[in-house]
Order: C-alpha cells, then structure tokens, then sequence
C-alpha cells in the first residue's frame, strides 16, 4: 500500500510511550482485570486527567469517543498532539463549569494515549502487540469502575459521552444505577446495529490487511500499517459527516492537482489521525463497539435499561446517518428518568456532537443544574427563542 500524502513514512506508531512527555496525565495502575473473556489483563493502568476540585459530591465524569482521549481542555503541547477535544464545553465558566465541577476523563482501556493497550508493554517488557486480548464495553467500563474507586469517588453526579463514550456512559447507569445521579447520552445506541458493525468490520480489515500490519506485531518495526490506519479513518470520517454538509462544502470540486477535493479533505483526515493514533488500538477499540448491546444476558435491552435510576438526557443529530435518531428514541423511550428525545440541529452529521458546541453545551447545563437553577435556564432559553 503507497502512503497518502502528509503521512511520515518512517512513523511506526502515534501512540504514547514510556518515555514520552505526559503532559497532564495522571496514571493510576488497577492491578489484574477479568475480562469478559475469561482472560485476565494483568497490570491494567488508566491515563487520566482531572479539572476542578472535588468536594465529595461533585465529580462528573467525561467519556471520551473512539479516537479520543483524556485531554478533554487543554492546548496542544508536550505528551498531547492535539487542543482539548470538548474545550468549548468543559472548562471555567463552560457549561460543564470546572469552577464549579471536578471533572475526570481517562484514557479507554485499549487506547493508546497512556491507558494499558497493544503498543503499552506487557509483562515481559515487549509491546503486547497482537497478543493483547479482546475486549467488550463492558470490560473498559470495568477500569473506569476501579478507577473510580481508586479516586475515592463512590457517585457520579453526572456521567456524560457522545458516540464511544455514549456506551460506556450507558453500560455505567445500568450496571451501576447506584453511582450515577444524572446522565447524559449522545448520539449512542443501546446496541450496535448491524451497519455499525459492518463498517467497523470494513475498517477493521482495512488495517489488518495492510503489509506492515504483521499480526499486530509492528511495534518493533521499521513502519507501521499506516496506509491501513488511514484508509480505516477514511471510510469511518466519510460515516462520521453528513451527505448535505460534503455536497455542500466540496461537490464536484477539484484541487490544482486534478485530486477531487472531497478526497484531499478525507486524506488531510486520515494523515491527522494517524500521526496521534495506533492502528492496534483501533483495531480493539473498533472491535470492543462491536460488542455493544446492553440487553446482553440482562434480559434484552428494555429489561437492562429499566435499571437506570440517573435522571437522564438522551441526545441525537438530526443529520446523523451513523447513529440515526430512532436509536436515541429507542434510549429516550426505554430509560425510565429520560425527558423527551432532544435533537441538535446540524449539517455535520455524527461529528455535531463534538462541532454543536452551543446546542450540546445547554443540554449539559441543564442536566448539571439543581432545580431552581433550571427554570432560570429554561426561562433563558425560551426568550432567545
């Protein structure tokens, strides 16, 4: 595979390493985790990262989405390639108020931003590589649960994720109803459907198929699967934005070059990704959605979501044609404290959960605020109407 351009081809893997500057990570080491597998991951570590001070009852958790990670606020600089992802929403005086909020986000498990994953060492020394096991949503929710407890944090007073993240929160209110107060649900599903998992797969071996992939034995490598990584990004940015918006910015329009221009866009996407990723972890973190489905040995997802106890909000996008609004209403209708479905308006597709700051911010505000504090919101909101 010929690597697109803006790609290093001596780049083996974007992942963080030992040794690489940490930037505002913390790392809490768990110890052995039994995964739903049966297997045990020994020496699991969650890279994490805090704003805010914690009172007791205040903690709000952030989850991050598939190429996420801890650094929610915050600018680019040593240990972190990229600005905060949600800086427009989490911060002093944002809607999800740091002043008033201690807000946590780790890394996933099988990520690779500081959390235990395929370029992270195993026991021996040597990157686990191809050998580090399966993993389910549930089983990544486990070492966000043991972090939890090693951060003496016995109840959530809000639990917040889009898409990725958007699973984990769910699997976190149903498996847990007690330690989670409020929660807010965006542009996720109950279950992954059969499309999600089909273009999951389609990415999945586009990585897997690569030369340099190696059984993902690659980290000792002179190069990594990177044409892989960035064809994988491709198909999944091209499901992450709207038809209308890409008609709209790029139609028929070619570059200087004679390249179409919606493709310059998608290779500029994938060079982005793959200079901060690893194709391992997105092999495992693609695979561990997958295996999302709440309802799983609960009884089926009316039974499992029955459970939820927090005072939910369940948001989608109007434009989103990978997670389409009737998988929301499914959550909204299902989740006993959920309000009616709320709908952010946007030409950006699945992405408007990260690019509708504005939208998004007000439902976080509102979820966040006691009961006084939310009429005044509201009453807000109905005069700018």
């Amino acid at each position: 595979m010929s690597l697109a351009p803006g790609i290093d081809p001596s780049l083996v893997t974007g992942a963080w390493r030992e040794g690489d500057p940490p930037g505002g990570r913390l790392f809490a080491d768990l110890g052995d985790l039994t995964l739903d597998s049966g297997a045990t991951l020994p020496d699991v570590r969650l890279a994490y990262e805090t704003w805010g001070t914690f009172d007791g009852s205040n903690a709000v958790l952030v989850l991050h989405a598939l190429t996420g990670d801890s650094h929610v606020v915050g600018e680019a600089g040593p240990g972190h390639p990229t600005d905060g992802w949600w800086g427009s929403v989490v911060g002093p005086g944002r809607p999800i108020d740091t002043d008033r909020w201690f807000v946590v986000a780790a890394n996933i498990l099988g990520g690779c931003q500081g959390s235990t994953g395929p370029a992270s060492l195993d026991p021996d020394g040597l990157p686990w590589g191809g050998s580090f096991p399966a993993l389910t949503v549930r089983d990544q929710v486990r070492a966000e649960v043991a972090l939890a407890d090693r951060m003496g944090i016995d109840r959530w007073h809000a639990v917040i994720g889009g898409s990725a993240g958007g699973m984990r929160a769910v699997e976190w209110a149903v498996e847990h109803p007690d330690r989670v107060e409020r929660l807010m649900l965006l542009a996720t599903s109950a279950a992954a459907s059969a499309e999600q998992i089909a273009l999951s797969r389609t990415q999945v071996a586009a990585i897997q198929t690569d030369p340099a992939w190696f059984d993902g034995d690659y980290y000792d490598g002179p190069v990594g699967p990177l044409a892989g990584l960035d064809l994988a990004r491709r198909i999944a940015h091209i499901a992450y934005r709207s038809e209308t918006e890409l008609q709209q910015r790029f139609g028929r329009a070619t570059e200087m070059d004679g390249t179409w221009s919606v493709d310059s866009y998608l290779q500029h996407h994938g060079a982005k990704l793959v200079s901060r990723f690893d194709a391992g972890s997105y092999v495992v973190l693609t695979s561990a959605m997958d295996t999302h489905d709440v309802g799983r040995d609960r009884g089926g997802i009316a039974s499992a979501l029955s459970r939820v106890t927090a005072r939910t909000v369940v948001a989608g996008i109007d434009s989103d044609r990978l997670y389409p609004l009737h998988q929301q209403q499914e959550l909204a209708d299902l989740i006993p404290g959920a309000g009616p479905l709320a709908v952010v308006t946007s030409v950006h597709g699945h992405d408007g959960f990260l690019v509708e700051a504005e939208q998004v911010g007000e439902l976080a505000r509102d979820l966040l605020a006691d009961p006084v504090e939310r009429q005044y919101i509201r009453r807000e909101a109905s005069a700018a109407e």
